[in-house]
């Protein structure tokens, strides 16, 4: 498949019912950028626009939550799921139980592996719900001239090998752009770490290197991770990006050295 064959980008008719075949799968290594030092993770979903019928015909509303292991084959293209979601905004379902089934279903089948869907009422979301930032340090108010946008630049980060520390720094300034539209993707990024310790300032310039990059966002969490580790060589890392929504869906990848636990879903102050 090439970025045109994609649902993203081109103008498509809102569905009437819903239709599982609107779903797309983009193979993960279709383009020869994932990274070659093992990884775990997850890719977190969180759905805003969910709506089906009753069997009475009453609109019913909830919050869906998806996740999507990072070792699933394929990923998911963003509109493709935005359509199928919207497909059953005028369908018959006996309950929300039934809704979230047919999703987790047809989500796995897509993906080729277990992807896990959780849907919370309106009226439980307002309870649970609470604002978070990530944890750590923010590197963001440091002093230091930039003038590199794009493309990333790995040799921009160091680390200091005689000093061993357990960290988690936390920069709101990761921006990408999409690889088929152009468009923004703005996320707050957490990169928690135990090993030489990472010089902020180059850090920081890296990460704001990816300002004028097109790549997913998956992509761009595991090209943070590979860079890391092969240029501070820790011995445990994990990278977490939060991602701003769009078209009711944000997504939000997280990448790890093996055996780190797998995250929460912090809902942060720009979702």
């Amino acid at each position: 498949m090439t970025p045109h064959d994609l649902p993203l980008g081109h103008r498509v008719d809102s569905p009437s019912a819903y239709d599982a075949a609107l779903l797309f799968p983009i193979a993960r290594d279709a383009s020869g950028l994932r990274p070659d030092v093992p990884f775990i993770g997850v890719d977190i979903w969180n759905a805003y626009e969910l709506g089906w019928l009753d069997p009475h015909g009453k609109p019913r509303v909830a919050l869906a939550e998806f996740r999507v292991p990072a070792d699933s084959y394929y990923l998911i293209e963003s509109k493709s799921l935005k359509l199928y979601l919207q497909g059953f905004a005028q369908t018959r379902f006996a309950d929300g139980e039934a809704v979230r089934a047919c999703m987790q279903h047809d989500l796995s089948v897509v993906a080729g592996a277990p992807v896990s869907a959780v849907l919370t009422t309106v009226a439980s979301a307002a309870k649970l719900t609470t604002l978070e930032q990530l944890e750590g340090t923010v590197i963001d108010d440091l002093s230091l001239d930039i003038d590199h946008y794009g493309p990333p630049r790995p040799e921009f980060l160091s680390a200091d090998p005689g000093v061993v520390v357990d960290e988690a720094l936390v920069s709101h300034l990761l921006k990408s752009n999409c690889p088929v539209t152009g468009q923004p993707d703005w996320a707050s990024v957490q990169v928690r770490y135990r090993g030489p310790r990472i010089d902020r300032e180059a850090l920081l310039r890296y990460l704001v290197s990816f300002r004028e990059h097109r790549e997913f966002h998956e992509q761009c969490v595991e090209r943070i991770f590979a860079d890391l580790m092969r240029e501070c060589a820790p011995s445990r890392l994990g990278v977490y990006a939060r991602y701003t929504r769009r078209g009711g869906l944000d997504i939000n990848p997280f990448r790890a050295t093996p055996g780190t636990p797998m995250p929460d879903n912090p809902r942060g102050v720009r979702q």
